[in-house]
């Protein structure tokens, strides 16, 4: 689930965001144009660098963390099946993101 608070991740300029994932999903490894700020406002977000799907060897970032993700850097991030409580991430800046998953031609969310 995605909330826009300010701006818009596909226009230019700056954009706040607040994402909610769920137990038991991970996005696809992919990568943004520009580069993004990340705060875990409330849960443990798991994340990590790659264009290899690799959902088991993600690392937590429990709330008041900090992720910094570099433009065309492809990562992937979620919460595994095994955690009870879903994350609340705050995401900062600068449209537009141009989005592009590492294999396009698998699914942009796994379940996991």
């Amino acid at each position: 689930m995605r909330a826009p608070l300010y701006g818009d991740v596909n226009k230019p300029g700056l954009y706040l965001v607040m994402m909610k994932w769920n137990p038991g999903w991970f996005s696809a490894p992919h990568s943004y144009a520009t580069d993004r700020i990340q705060v875990v406002v409330s849960g443990t977000w798991w994340v990590n660098s790659g264009p290899d799907f690799a959902p088991q060897d993600a690392v937590p970032v429990p709330a008041g963390g900090f992720v910094k993700r570099a433009a065309r850097t492809p990562h992937y991030d979620g919460v595994p099946r095994h955690v009870k409580e879903p994350v609340v991430v705050a995401v900062f800046g600068m449209g537009p993101v141009d989005l592009q998953l590492s294999d396009p031609d698998k699914p942009a969310w796994r379940r996991v």
